[in-house]
């Protein structure tokens, strides 16, 4: 590729990109809506500037978006959780695709003159969009809800029955039996053995190679192993004929009771926002006006129904299985698209020649049309879910949901306190918040000090305070109070700044070693800011004047007047007298 006409590439979709992002998200749509739109705009399928003609290979490339999607989910998700989903799951999430299959292939059999292709577009179409659904989920704060819980559940069990799906597409269409280059039985081992590979080794051997590279304090090393790891587990669901990201959310859940968990989540999740936006700008590029074009009543119907179908067989599913009416409704309207691994079952569809061209670029565009729609869908969803009378009750459903899934888990998603350093002086302050049931989360870059704790049952993480991805990973704008208690006078001050910056209303408490710092750490923006010397003279002063007979009172009230003063009496010492004898510690 000619460098000039990759740059120009890049600044057009750059441009459009944040124009169309920054409008969608002003009118409170999502920034999602907006990278589709940019597919669209500078696709092959629309008049002007176009990025690329290889929709289909920048559409599997950016798959990998998808796969971290689920790997960080996964490493929030711990397997007693995803245990605890398995009715959801395996008969919420069964159901659906069953009913919504014959549903849709029943609406499909009046424009398609085989029921066995018809039931292979309604299986199809059936499925919803895991990226699109999470990706909002995520930036909305609903992965812990009610709707949220059942929705993912719901779309893992789409995942795992992609495998399935496009091994009876032979069948479905009356092609013959099944593929048996490979007999059935080594096909099962093979997906057992992968299934193994990644269970034995997101279990045991990846947490073991990243505590040998934490402790070598090589960060590089550490954020190109986790993320090998996932492409590992990805590659090998994919040898296995499985979904890759079903392989990348199996090494998350292993790796979620790890002390590395948000460390790893602070590293993998730049690289997939990115991802993540370039597939929502694929997706969009997928979009063939001209197919709308040539037959808009039919398309549109088509669209509509498929929403219709969706919508009604998860109301009435989600009821059967408890969910509150509201819930229900949210989980609807989430799911009533079309999904990306639609593109894979109709591309392979496509290739065995079950499908002619038309019907696939018809389904196609559905897919990408009923994307599109699904921003507008969420919103009505929700306005609706607002008004039912039960609404009131979602918050309670809520917070049982959010403490079922951290309960001894992820002390991060429920800490009110976060410590950043967990030496000495950390480790007391965890010790007084724990003695008065304050949840809290600690990181601490030491890792021989994370196990040790760790070991004791605080909940500490392997993490620099200091790393502007970590703090965006632990949600540190939701805490009520961020304690700093690092040593080092450069890494305090420039993690005081990262942490106001990112969240300028939050209070933070510093300890400082000296007036000078403590009055840095306040310039950069700390609420509070102790100099742990000066605390120690003051505690000997008050010591000294009690054991010469000044009564508690006035010695509390000088020590008092000493701090609302900004410790002036202090300050007012000439320079020349050092406030320790030469030699000692400051």
């Amino acid at each position: 590729m000619d460098p000039k006409s990759f740059v120009d590439s890049a600044v057009l979709l750059l441009v459009v990109a944040a124009a169309a992002v920054a409008l969608s998200r002003h009118f409170g749509l999502g920034s999602i809506l907006g990278l589709l739109v940019t597919g669209m705009l500078i696709g092959p399928h629309t008049p002007g500037p176009s990025v690329t003609g290889h929709v289909e290979d920048l559409r599997h490339f950016t798959e990998l978006g998808v796969v971290l999607l689920l790997f960080v989910i996964g490493l929030e998700m711990h397997p007693r959780r995803l245990w605890e989903l398995r009715r959801t799951l395996f008969g919420l999430g069964s159901l659906q695709i069953l009913l919504s299959g014959l549903a849709i292939a029943s609406w499909f059999r009046l424009f398609e003159s085989s029921w066995s292709v018809a039931l292979l577009i309604g299986l199809s179409l059936a499925l919803s969009s895991t990226a699109l659904v999470m990706q909002m989920l995520q930036e909305q704060g609903e992965v812990a809800t009610p709707h949220g819980q059942t929705a993912f559940s719901v779309l893992l069990m789409q995942d795992i029955a992609v495998v399935p799906l496009i091994a009876l597409m032979p069948v479905l269409a009356h092609r013959g039996p099944l593929p048996d280059e490979i007999p059935l039985w080594e096909q099962l081992a093979i997906v057992f053995a992968m299934l193994a590979l990644v269970i034995l080794s997101g279990r045991y051997l990846v947490p073991r190679l990243l505590d040998a590279l934490a402790r070598q304090r090589n960060r590089e090393a550490f954020l190109l192993a986790a993320m090998a790891a996932v492409l590992l587990a990805a590659w090998a669901m994919d040898v296995a004929g499985m979904s890759m990201a079903l392989g990348a959310f199996l090494m998350g859940v292993m790796l979620s009771g790890s002390r590395y968990s948000v460390q790893i989540e602070a590293s993998v999740e730049p690289h997939k926002g990115l991802l993540m936006s370039l597939f929502f700008v694929a997706v969009g590029m997928s979009v063939d006006l001209g197919v709308v074009a040539a037959q808009p009543l039919i398309f549109a119907l088509h669209v509509l129904a498929i929403v219709v179908i969706k919508i009604l067989i998860l109301l009435g599913l989600c009821r059967v299985f408890g969910a509150r009416p509201a819930t229900a409704v949210r989980v609807g309207f989430l799911l009533a698209q079309g999904g990306e691994f639609g593109f894979v079952l109709f591309g392979a569809a496509r290739v065995l020649d079950i499908i002619d061209e038309r019907t696939f670029v018809m389904a196609i565009a559905v897919i990408s049309l009923s994307i599109l729609l699904t921003p507008l869908l969420v919103k009505l969803g929700n306005a609706i879910a607002r008004r039912l009378p039960d609404n009131a009750g979602m918050v309670h459903q809520t917070l049982r949901y959010e403490a079922a899934l951290v309960d001894g888990e992820s002390s991060a998603a429920r800490a009110r306190v976060v410590i950043g350093g967990y030496g000495r002086v950390g480790h007391a302050i965890g010790l007084i918040l724990r003695q008065h049931d304050i949840p809290y989360v600690a990181f601490e870059s030491n890792p021989e000090l994370v196990a040790r704790w760790r070991n004791e049952g605080h909940p500490v993480y392997d993490g620099d305070i200091g790393d502007p991805h970590l703090i965006n990973a632990v949600n540190v704008e939701d805490a009520r109070l961020v304690v700093l208690t690092i040593d080092n006078k450069l890494a305090a001050i420039q993690a005081t700044e990262l942490i106001r910056a990112h969240a300028p209303t939050v209070t933070i408490i510093a300890r400082a070693r000296d007036l000078s710092t403590c009055d840095a750490l306040l310039r950069a923006g700390a609420s509070s800011a102790f100099p742990e010397a000066l605390e120690a003279t003051l505690r000997l002063a008050a010591q000294t004047l009690r054991g010469l007979g000044v009564s508690t009172a006035e010695v509390d009230a000088l020590l008092g007047e000493v701090r609302d003063t900004d410790y002036a009496l202090i300050r007012d010492v000439p320079e020349k007298v050092p406030l320790v004898a030469p030699g000692e510690e400051q």
